[in-house]
């Protein structure tokens, strides 16, 4: 199991769901872990959650769609020095048809989920840990993406364009980043249980069953495997692998699965 006794990680939206989960799982592995999403009493409240829990937090509220706001939690998060870990988050998304979706609401997912991407790991870059290339320490930014990236579904048409950018985005920035020792993975979970997505996206029993239907696995997934993902592609045991996106989504993207 990965420890990360001494380093510092920022989670942007990471004051609930799944990258709640991520913060947990690294505060209880050791790291030292930043908290960040637009409600100051949702940031509190994590901190409180993971000190009682006997981890280390900190935090501040920032909208990752506002640069100016992004780069003073990021600087904030460096202030005792550099970032060895950061896992972007922050997402919005609903159900509409693109017939019947406003500009505005299209604009609304593109600027959380793919600008707040790119926000994130432009204000980070100047904190990030740069290692000698030897020892497997540099820092790790992992971002969370969707199966939408891939995978065209009815009435997520804003979704998708998004995640779809965050895709490439993150195969981009690892290629230009690579010779600093700084790596940049993705992870693309399916549906996982107890969190706002999945009540929005399937929000009563028979889309539920739908859902779950669609899994090879036939189960929803639980936010600590999304968490020791993200643990593990933060580890040394994945010091050379950058560019990738890992689907945690159990087969749910294999020949034959359905989305829609």
């Amino acid at each position: 199991m990965a420890q990360f006794s001494g380093q510092r990680a920022i989670v942007w939206g990471g004051t609930s769901g799944i990258n709640l989960g991520i913060a947990r799982m690294f505060a209880a592995r050791g790291a030292q872990v930043f908290l960040v999403s637009r409600s100051s009493e949702k940031v509190q409240a994590a901190i409180d959650l993971i000190r009682a829990e006997g981890g280390s937090a900190d935090g501040m509220a920032a909208d990752v769609r506002h640069y100016d706001q992004v780069e003073a939690a990021a600087a904030r998060a460096a202030a005792d020095g550099p970032l060895d870990i950061v896992i972007s988050g922050a997402a919005g998304n609903f159900l509409v048809d693109a017939a019947k979706m406003s500009a505005n609401a299209f604009r609304t997912v593109i600027d959380i989920d793919l600008i707040g991407t790119f926000n994130t790991a432009r204000a980070c870059y100047a904190h990030f840990a740069r290692p000698d290339m030897n020892d497997g320490r540099g820092a790790c930014y992992t971002a969370i993406t969707a199966p939408q990236a891939v995978k065209p579904i009815k009435q997520q048409a804003h979704a998708c364009a998004a995640k779809a950018g965050i895709n490439m985005l993150l195969k981009c920035l690892a290629l230009e980043w690579g010779a600093e020792g700084i790596r940049v993975n993705g992870i693309s979970p399916g549906p996982i249980a107890d969190t706002e997505g999945m009540r929005r996206l399937a929000p009563d029993p028979e889309s539920e069953a739908a859902s779950k239907a669609a899994v090879p696995l036939g189960r929803y997934g639980r936010k600590d495997e999304i968490a020791a993902a993200a643990c593990y592609l933060a580890s040394t045991e994945a010091a050379y692998i950058t560019g990738t996106i890992l689907d945690v989504d159990g087969g749910m993207l294999l020949a034959g699965s359905r989305l829609n």
